[in-house]
């Protein structure tokens, strides 16, 4: 305890008589910077008042969803979840999530499916990004941490002009409801479905459809772009149903979408003329969710099955005014016929039904009659008036699929004294034992550097003072003639106190002088050898306290040096035995949620060598300026011994300086 007292005593002396804290602040400001400076920091923070950030890729690449056709404006689903994203640091009902395009300066427009950040701690945000450019990654920022902000999220704003129609059939009351702002909401109620592939969907048992609100925008004009699209599991999977049918109130003009065993197909029959059918080639197989997709061109109709053109017929859509309904049958007559006669093996895309089965084929009288409600899963249905694009409908799939590929969570960062970087999550992950041995490496880094700051300036100023030492004792020398050991002047002896040369010289002319006044020369005026051992003995003795004086301390370098990696690798492997055990509780192996507690566990380990390395660094350092110093001591008294030896002692001596 005395040891370390002293140690701060001389540093506040330093600080005081030597003006070490213009020399200090130099050096903490380099520090500070280097710390700040980092890969994330570099950016500029969107808004300051927001404590966490996390940068999401969307990857359209060949490592990600690899999609190449053109992508544009388009929504896409981030999924929410413990792994990779913390509820706790946000609001509970997430009003104070944002999302910043790539520039980190325009915010997105975004609202929410689900949010759920107490009980099942999962969210379902869709976000619209304005251009997602395809075979390649596109970023963007998710933003919170803000007690203060206020819900910004807007579900009308998330769509663009020409979406006619979102359900995410996420209502309580089976009711779906409109997420765009022309409240293309459902008269009858569905069965919500707790297990959608996205939140909650829709279950179709085959009793009753789910009735539109009549309105103009779902109204077809002839010809009319459009972009049909849903999340289907059909259960059967082989079974012939419409998923979806538009008639005008003439009875004649229908436009339907279905299954005809288990072949998804679209056929539109216009009030005169031939009716025009696309279908896929294959029946929907599996147990699992599948996209559905039809697009309407004034010349073409095509029917994608996840993500993939599985079939197109030359036609357009045919003019209705009537107002569509979902899962449910459509009307008897012709219409009705030709949904449930699936094409037979061999047909052309787009030939009337039955068109291979050779003469006399005919229609099962009952699917004339009409055909059947769908029974099964349905999630997501979006209606727009243009015909969206392959890469867009592709997007959709790696996007909101069971396979999501598209969005790449990096590391989350935080806002802190520190900056907004990867230092701020790590201070933010460590947990309370590496706290401990943290605290313990930056006690131990304060005194070394301290120890390190006091050695510098001693041993520079014993340096310096020797220098001058020994200019003088050349000009006293040159002064004094014959003199064997000539004492400095009084006001030089002052002024070289804190020269270890000058103690030691100080020394022999004191053990000198004292053997001339108590007349213990021979009678020569040499002196004997026994006194001439005294004296070198005497100096040797002021030789070794020089030398504690200039290795004073060091002992807290080799104690830094020795243990401070030692203690960080302590702390670390402690930090991974408690993430590896919280791993083990909690059931989630998620990278996202196990990397910041190991990363923070390695922390230790640097600060251990952070500070190992600069007391190694300075320990070598001081200890080649010591050892120079003490080969010029030893050669001192070896000079002194000498000219004691060779000299005449038998006169006066001037006194040695007090």
């Amino acid at each position: 305890m005395n040891g370390i007292t002293r140690l701060f005593g001389s540093l506040r002396r330093a600080i005081v008589t030597r003006g070490l804290v213009p020399n200090l602040v130099p050096g903490l400001v380099i520090a500070a910077v280097c710390l700040l400076a980092g890969p994330a920091a570099a950016a500029d923070w969107w808004n300051a008042d927001w404590q966490y950030r996390v940068k999401i890729d969307a990857d359209a690449g060949p490592k990600g969803a690899n999609v190449g056709e053109a992508i544009g404006r388009t929504q896409v689903l981030i999924r929410l979840t413990q792994g990779n994203f913390k509820f706790d640091s946000a609001k509970q009902d997430g009003s104070d999530i944002r999302f910043v395009a790539g520039d980190d300066k325009t915010p997105l427009h975004y609202h929410f499916e689900k949010y759920d950040g107490l009980v099942d701690q999962v969210a379902l945000v869709w976000v619209d990004v304005p251009d997602l450019a395809p075979g390649t990654t596109s970023s963007f920022y998710m933003y919170w941490g803000n007690e203060k902000a206020t819900d910004t999220s807007d579900s009308k704003a998330t769509y663009d002009p020409d979406q006619l129609l979102v359900w995410h059939f996420g209502e309580q009351n089976g009711l779906p409801r409109d997420a765009t702002g022309y409240n293309n909401n459902g008269l009858t109620p569905g069965v919500r479905d707790e297990a959608g592939i996205i939140g909650f969907g829709v279950k179709s048992t085959g009793a009753a459809p789910i009735r539109f609100a009549p309105g103009d925008t779902l109204k077809l004009t002839a010809g009319q772009p459009l972009t049909w699209q849903v999340w289907v599991k059909p259960a059967p999977l082989n079974q012939t149903a419409v998923l979806y049918d538009q008639r005008d109130s003439g009875g004649v003009a229908d436009f339907q979408i279905g299954l005809a065993g288990g072949v998804p197909y679209v056929l539109a029959t216009p009030a005169t003329g031939a009716p025009v059918r696309a279908q896929a080639g294959a029946a929907i197989t599996g147990d699992t969710w599948h996209l559905m997709t039809v697009t309407a061109a004034p010349d073409k109709l095509r029917i994608y099955v996840d993500g993939n053109k599985v079939g197109e017929a030359p036609g357009a859509l045919p003019a209705i005014d009537g107002t569509p309904i979902l899962q449910g049958a459509a009307a008897p007559g012709p219409a009705a016929a030709q949904a449930a006669t699936p094409a037979a093996p061999g047909a052309a895309p787009g030939a009337a039904p039955g068109a291979a089965l050779g003469a006399g084929a005919a229609a099962s009288p009952a699917l004339a009659a009409a055909a059947a409600n769908f029974t099964g899963e349905l999630d997501e249905l979006e209606i727009s008036k243009v015909v969206r694009p392959d890469g867009e409908i592709a997007v959709a799939l790696h996007s909101q699929g069971p396979n999501a590929n598209l969005l790449v969570f990096e590391t989350p960062e935080q806002t802190s004294a520190f900056g907004s970087g990867y230092i701020g999550i790590l201070l933010k992950s460590i947990t309370p034992d590496a706290e401990v041995v943290i605290g313990i490496l930056m006690v131990m880094m304060l005194i070394s550097w301290v120890v390190m700051g006091n050695r510098a300036i001693v041993i520079s100023s014993i340096r310096r003072a020797n220098k001058r030492f020994r200019l003088n004792l050349r000009e006293t020398m040159k002064r004094a003639g014959g003199d064997i050991l000539p004492a400095l002047p009084a006001e030089q002896a002052r002024a070289l106190r804190n020269s270890s040369l000058f103690n030691i010289y100080d020394t022999g002319v004191r053990e000198v002088h004292d053997r001339l006044r108590g007349g213990r020369c021979l009678p020569d005026g040499s002196i004997a050898p026994q006194s001439l051992a005294a004296i070198r003995s005497a100096m040797d003795a002021q030789m070794v306290r020089e030398g504690q004086k200039l290795s004073a301390l060091m002992v807290f370098l080799t104690i830094a040096i020795a243990g401070g990696p030692f203690i960080g690798l302590l702390g670390t492997v402690v930090g991974v035995m408690i993430t590896f055990a919280a791993i083990a509780a909690s059931g989630d192996v998620n990278v996202n949620s196990i990397a910041p507690g190991i990363a923070a566990a390695l922390l230790a380990t640097v600060a251990g060598l952070a500070v190992a390395i600069p007391s190694l660094f300075g320990y070598n350092y001081f200890q080649i300026r010591i050892k120079e110093t003490s080969a010029d001591m030893s050669v001192l008294v070896d000079e002194i011994v000498t000219r004691i030896a060779e000299g005449n002692l038998g006169r006066d001596v001037p006194k040695a300086a007090e």
